[in-house]
């Protein structure tokens, strides 16, 4: 293919990837919120767990390092399937992740309408299933993004919005493409933990069908998208 051809898929591929960190972002902030009004507990905020891990520790609350020490494994531990999906040739997909975290919840989702299932299982199931949702958006071209992990977020539109400003030759524009895209995102992961309150009483035990389901219609479209560009290729 000609290289004049390849710029714009290349551009079509990291718009995509703009939408898809988006709602990934949204999804992460949905999920993160509702395990904190439920368990107490960030399902994918390991940065807060970790400070209750360290204060649990002092104070002598077994209950909560148990909780702290069992959700940022089963992260660590999605995370590391992630990767593992994406190094794997006969696995590496997009969106296969994606599918497996839409498929974790919605049978979490079902089991729990029948049976009770305990909070420490709970944050362990939901703290993976974060974990490997962590791994399918980690850059918009040169721009490393963390959907799940706001800090990171925050730390890099304020680094970028210092470069813009203090910044006059050709890169001034691409930082200010990166602060606008970084405002975006965070606001996505708000937005999502916003509209918690008000589905959770609502849903009940059907709250994660929200997430379930956007992920399942977003898994397709990353499938038709990637079958798509594999053509044009």
């Amino acid at each position: 293919m000609a290289a004049g051809t390849k710029f714009p898929v290349l551009q079509e591929q990291i718009g995509i990837q703009e939408k898809l960190a988006v709602f990934l972002a949204f999804i992460a902030g949905y999920v993160d919120a509702m395990g904190f009004v439920k368990w107490k507990t960030y399902v994918s905020f390991m940065s807060g767990n970790t400070t209750q891990l360290g204060t649990a520790l002092s104070n002598g609350k077994p209950g909560v390092v148990v909780t702290s020490v069992t959700v940022i494994s089963c992260f660590l531990m999605g995370i590391y399937s992630g990767t593992c999906i994406s190094i794997c040739k006969r696995l590496k997909s997009q969106a296969l992740p994606v599918f497996i975290v839409a498929f974790i919840l919605s049978i979490y989702m079902v089991v729990s309408y029948y049976y009770s299932i305990g909070p420490l299982p709970s944050v362990a199931i939901i703290g993976f299933s974060m974990g490997l949702l962590n791994t399918v958006v980690t850059a918009i071209g040169a721009q490393k993004v963390n959907t799940d992990f706001i800090t990171g977020t925050l730390n890099s539109l304020a680094v970028n919005t210092a470069r813009f400003t203090m910044t006059h030759n050709p890169e001034r524009k691409q930082y200010k493409a990166n602060v606008i895209y970084l405002t975006i995102l965070w606001i996505g992961f708000l937005s999502g933990a916003f509209v918690v309150p008000f589905f959770l009483p609502l849903l009940g035990n059907y709250a994660l069908s929200i997430p379930a389901l956007f992920l399942s219609v977003c898994g397709l479209l990353i499938s038709h998208q990637s079958y798509k560009l594999k053509k044009q290729l």
